[in-house]
């Protein structure tokens, strides 16, 4: 391979990787930053200080409420939906219409008030 040739090849290899550096900064520099976890968010509270969390009526929510729900997407919330009225929140489980990993992650955002009669 004559010189010309070999120096050609890594001149253009030099080109190209640095135009790949550079499309690499620039989209680092357009992303933006991540929202602070719930987590992150409540680890700067202290110990104890916890905001109150309104309690959804598993009965009585509505989809947009059930949605809210961590984990809970538009087939969890059809199911709660279709096998209401519920005697007691633990039902959820009992009766199939979540898994026990979700229920223990809402467990203490939900509640099964009793309907009026």
């Amino acid at each position: 391979m004559a010189m010309g040739a070999v120096r050609s090849r890594m001149f253009r290899r030099k080109i190209l990787g640095g135009a790949l550096m550079a499309m690499v900064w620039t989209l680092a520099q357009a992303q933006p930053t991540a929202p602070q976890t719930r987590q992150a968010a409540s680890s700067a509270q202290p110990e104890g200080a916890r905001r109150p969390v309104d309690e959804v009526d598993i009965n009585s929510a509505t989809p947009q409420q059930l949605n809210a729900l961590p984990g809970f997407g538009p087939a969890y919330t059809r199911r709660v939906i279709a096998g209401r009225p519920y005697r007691s929140k633990n039902q959820l489980v009992t009766r199939g219409v979540i898994p026990q990993a979700e229920y223990e992650r809402i467990r203490d955002m939900i509640a099964a008030h009793r309907p009026a009669k």
